[in-house]
């Protein structure tokens, strides 16, 4: 089979959840045009692009996947039974409002605090001005908290429910590896692409991500255990903890009342990532599965919606119950059969390149990998289990890329030969090894043109066969910045800076400090912080940049009082200005001279 003629799913069971019908259930109105604005006047969010997306379909992308994009294009309010709404395609994810008695809880309040207002006002336009009386974030992932200071001021004095280590997993993430993550996700968002059928049509999940001002209002509860249950605005809700599935802190919600089940991010009409291509921790298949039945078992039979916070509902009982059952029969028979074949010898990639699913599940819509996919998701699996190493001495200490491609190129005789063979392979359909080879002449030499347009041309043609589509929009960008450099990559975590706890910090220092360029300095700092009474010692030792809370002061170099919202403006800004500290001030300029700042735009597909 040509590498550019992928299966596209045209055997698909039409009459699984998907239908337009299940779309369009419940709709109530939205905004037209639907263009969303930063105080700026920047664009933050709009779907007039996509408007394409309601014609016929194109040659270039899968049919299958035109199907899921248009599905995901539908934008608006919609009822989802007496009491409970969402607010779709305003961004990535989806924003669900409860009526209580006093006002509406709002759960997953979207990326953007722009995207988030935006819904909210919609809301209040078909349902009265409802005050915010709680809010709910049901993971810790930036589409499902970051657009909270849309919906509520910091200081609201409203419960703000979390499952536990929800703080510490939203860090880990968004912050700490936030630009790594925010890069790559440039690729799999498909961020500079035109929105056409040569460009990017959708991410499978949603529409898109939003890019406007993201922050974080901290939990005040936190959901320890499952079964527990809450009592908000009047609404009772019975929270499902599953950690380690879609997120490493997630939770499923049940409202006895509505007979409604709120699946979060584990059950959606698509199959999920278990490694996202932006990358994340390894999800846990086998676990996931687990949770998915125990979701059934607890709720499934006492249903008669369920919906999620991305994509549309399930309605029926008997229709949830094999709609969850399909979903957890898939990450189960793709953990099992991985492990199997592990077990066998087989590598990652060998697995991958011939596994098939239960015919049963396939013809499925909502099993095919539009955002996750069959292939990296049994990859992932091997990770988690066995880690990045094959067990073939051969490969445990090869060449990096601009190393190894230098020696790929001069055995094949220079960058001019290596693209007659590349091209002889992109003829024949073998798109993948062909821009594999491209890529060494690429890496051999950047700056050859030919080259790098030879490398596009296969990128692109491996996007437009492709039918998912992050699959899709990392092979076009990949052809993008090849031929036009890279784009505007400012998007950030930065507005969660005021959230973290003092560690977290702390952190985000130690991981951007130059770590040669401090082997010879050392000095120790305490560090008092007024507003909530801790202390902490910070020490430089050894490049390593080390701190932890005491009980008591010890001598330093430096020692500085401060509350905790200056330290998180001066951690951001490097700035200390009428900062009460005693000893040497130089140690912080030393500090700060010592760290390096994270490069948004650094290079993908060139060296």
């Amino acid at each position: 089979m040509d590498d550019d003629k992928r299966p596209t799913g045209s055997t698909t069971d039409n009459r699984s959840a998907g239908s337009d019908e299940a779309v369009d259930r419940g709709f109530l109105g939205t905004l037209d045009p639907l263009v969303i604005t930063a105080a700026d006047g920047r664009v933050v969010w709009e779907l007039e692009s996509l408007a394409f997306l309601a014609g016929d379909g194109s040659e270039n992308v899968p049919e299958s996947l035109w199907r899921q994009s248009a599905l995901t294009a539908r934008h608006g309010l919609y009822e989802v039974t007496e009491g409970i709404y969402q607010v779709r395609g305003f961004d990535l994810s989806n924003m669900t409002l409860v009526e209580g008695d006093r006002g509406v809880i709002v759960i997953d309040p979207l990326i953007s605090a722009e995207t988030a207002a935006a819904a909210l006002a919609l809301y209040r336009s078909h349902r009265g001005e409802r005050a915010v009386t709680a809010i709910i974030y049901t993971h810790a992932h930036v589409d499902h908290f970051g657009g909270v200071l849309g919906v509520a001021e910091p200081d609201a004095g409203i419960p703000v429910v979390a499952p536990e280590h929800f703080l510490d997993n939203a860090v880990s993430e968004n912050v700490y590896a936030g630009t790594a993550m925010f890069r790559r996700g440039y690729y799999y968002d498909g961020h500079p692409l035109a929105r056409n059928a040569s460009g990017r049509v959708g991410i499978g999940l949603g529409p898109g991500a939003s890019t406007g001002t993201i922050g974080l209002i901290v939990p005040t509860l936190e959901i320890t255990k499952t079964g527990q249950e809450e009592v908000l605005d009047g609404v009772r809700i019975v929270f499902q903890l599953t950690p380690g599935t879609e997120s490493p802190s997630e939770m499923n919600l049940y409202f006895p009342a509505q007979r409604a089940l709120c699946m979060a991010e584990n059950a959606t009409h698509t199959l999920h990532n278990l490694l996202t291509l932006r990358g994340a921790q390894v999800r846990d298949p086998r676990m996931w599965s687990r949770y998915l039945g125990e979701a059934i078992e607890l709720f499934g039979r006492r249903s008669d919606v369920e919906f999620a916070s991305h994509h549309w509902p399930t309605w029926g009982t008997d229709a949830i119950v094999a709609f969850l059952t399909e979903q957890r029969d898939v990450y189960a028979y793709l953990h099992d059969q991985t492990v199997r074949l592990m077990n066998q010898g087989q590598t990652g990639s060998e697995i991958a390149e011939d596994f098939e699913m239960p015919p049963s599940l396939a013809r499925k819509w909502h099993t095919h990998g539009y955002y996750g996919s069959v292939s990296h998701n049994v990859k992932a699996i091997y990770q988690r289990y066995l880690g990045w190493y094959d067990g073939n001495p051969a490969h445990l200490w090869q060449h990096p890329p601009t190393a190894a491609a230098a020696r790929y190129v001069e055995v094949m005789g220079g960058v001019a030969a290596t693209l007659e063979h590349a091209r002889r392979y992109l003829d024949a359909g073998d798109l993948r090894f062909a821009v594999e080879l491209a890529s060494h002449a690429v890496f051999a030499d950047p700056g050859d043109g030919a080259a790098r347009e030879l490398l596009a041309t296969g990128l692109e043609r491996l996007g437009f066969g492709a039918e998912n589509a992050t699959w899709r929009n990392v092979f076009l960008t990949g052809a993008t910045e090849l031929r036009y450099g890279v784009g505007r990559t400012d998007l950030s975590a930065g507005g969660l800076l005021s959230a973290l706890t003092v560690t977290q910090l702390f952190d985000t220092l130690a991981i951007r400090l130059v770590g040669p360029r401090a082997w010879n300095e050392s000095f120790a700092i305490n560090w008092v912080i007024t507003d909530t009474r801790e202390l902490y010692r910070m020490e430089l030792s050894h490049g390593a940049l080390i701190h932890f809370p005491v009980a008591k002061p010890r001598p330093a170099d430096l020692n500085v009082r401060i509350t905790h919202a200056r330290l998180a403006q001066a951690v951001a800004g490097a700035s200390f200005g009428g900062v009460d500290m005693t000893g040497d001030a130089g140690v912080l300029p030393r500090l700060f001279a010592l760290l390096d700042a994270p490069d948004p735009s650094f290079a993908v597909v060139t060296p």
